[in-house]
């Protein structure tokens, strides 16, 4: 295994590094609005707009659920994409260009015809406009971190990192929060025109973004790198195959665990405890959107922990707080009770996610040379995503139907094997909290060694 020492440079001003993490924030949140608000409405509206009105309903869900799928499958096509010319071009560029794809493409879908007007072409020109909406995302969740990683000291970058992968809460608390106001509109009414909303607001939004992103600067350490001429003209995937096979391999099983049980609370837990009867649509939302909102704080407080007692330790944590809440979260989910109900979006997203989640910006960073980091960042990343986020809402219906009876219990065993094989990925990989620091000094003791023996 190949664990290079990420090169520490010297951190931007005061100034500079609060518009990198600003602007990674907000763009991040711009970027997962859009799209975990398709999540949002793949379980309560495409069922009813998207699907000849003959079709049962549960394959209409489930339909909807493969498309969702689609975004998730051409995210690692595009962290390769930008990825690639992130690592030859620089961040800054890259980042502009998917806010920019993204925002149309939450615009299109709010003005798109649906299967009563255009027929079956309705469901392709989705699947069209999702596939796009994963190439965007694919290319931000790793430049964005990386921006806000890049431009702080070494023994703060857990933090920092963290501060760009909150603005997926973010997104989620602004998408659950507009969609669940319009959900309380007339049933007739919110499929008519009320979902519509909140993909056309995306547009204000992505104009706040772009503002923001076009005034920060260039990553320090992307610029140091092609100052000393370490920026390669090869192709930064077959480095990072290569170079990094067993730590890209360890990145990507350490989020699938985290990221399978944040897409489930996201888009799958929803429609299914509006079905008990003891929640309506709009309370479900609410519930999700408090869930999501203590989730933003939740993020940073265990990246922040990891900044002091290792990446490794804390992850480790969470694995242990995952396999031990699960089985209780589903209880409450099932309990019938309203606020027993809310309590398990809360276990859900800010304790159970987020113990694990929280350092894996810097965790995944620091597997990788600056001029490969994009790459290998957005790789193992997105990948995980596909394995955990992507397949959550397939896998959990699948596992809730089976005939053994299990019900809930099957997607909690499912979910612990994910944790499980996350863990072990974690033990396998090297910590890496301070560690060009640490190689520095281990340098400057057998310099001095040197000298004494002289």
């Amino acid at each position: 295994m190949t664990n290079s020492a990420p090169q520490s440079q010297e951190p931007s001003s005061s100034k500079g590094t609060r518009r990198a993490l600003i602007s990674s924030f907000l763009g991040s949140t711009v970027e997962y609005y859009d799209f975990l608000l398709y999540g949002s409405a793949a379980g309560l509206v495409f069922p009813h707009l998207f699907f000849s009105d003959d079709m049962d309903p549960t394959v209409g869900m489930a339909l909807s659920f493969v498309i969702l799928l689609a975004g998730y499958v051409t995210r690692p096509i595009g962290g390769i994409l930008f990825g690639h010319f992130g690592d030859r071009y620089g961040r800054k560029n890259m980042l502009f260009i998917t806010l920019m794809m993204m925002g149309l493409v939450s615009v299109a879908i709010g003005l798109m015809p649906t299967y009563s007007t255009i027929g079956i072409a309705a469901p392709l020109l989705l699947v069209l406009l999702r596939v796009v909406q994963g190439l965007a995302v694919g290319g931000e969740w790793a430049g964005a971190t990386l921006m806000a990683a890049e431009h702080v000291p070494e023994k703060n970058r857990g933090l920092a990192a963290s501060i760009a992968v909150s603005g997926g809460p973010t997104g989620s608390v602004l998408a659950t929060l507009i969609l669940g106001l319009f959900a309380g509109l007339p049933q007739e009414q919110f499929l008519s025109w009320g979902w519509r909303i909140p993909f056309l607001l995306s547009a204000a939004l992505v104009v706040i973004g772009l503002y923001m992103r076009y005034r920060v600067a260039e990553s320090p350490d992307f610029v140091a790198a092609k100052a000393n001429n370490e920026i390669s003209t090869g192709v930064p995937i077959l480095r990072v195959l290569t170079k990094y096979p067993l730590s890209s391999l360890y990145g990507i099983l350490a989020g699938a665990g985290p990221l399978f049980m944040q897409s489930l609370i996201a888009i799958f837990m929803v429609p299914y405890v509006v079905k008990t009867g003891v929640v309506t649509q709009q309370e479900a939302l609410i519930m999700l959107t408090v869930s999501s909102f203590v989730h933003i704080f939740a993020i940073p407080f265990f990246a922040n922990l990891s900044d002091r007692y290792g990446r490794r330790p804390v992850m480790l944590a969470g694995a242990f707080i995952s396999i031990v809440l699960v089985f209780p979260m589903f209880a409450l989910f099932n309990s019938g009770n309203f606020w027993m109900i809310a309590a398990a979006f809360l276990l859900g997203n800010p304790i159970i996610q987020a113990s694990m989640y929280g350092p894996i910006g810097a965790f995944l960073a620091e597997k990788f040379d600056t001029q490969d980091r994009y790459t290998g960042v957005s790789l193992t990343y997105q990948l995980g995503s596909l394995l955990g986020a992507g397949t959550a809402p397939l896998m959990a219906t699948w596992l809730l139907n089976l005939d053994n009876g299990g019900g809930t219990s099957n997607i909690a065993w499912y979910f612990i094997l994910l944790i499980v094989l996350a863990g072990v990925s974690v033990i396998l990989s090297k910590e890496t909290r301070n560690r060009a620091a640490r190689t520095a000094a281990r340098a400057e003791e057998t310099i001095d060694d040197q000298v004494i023996s002289l």
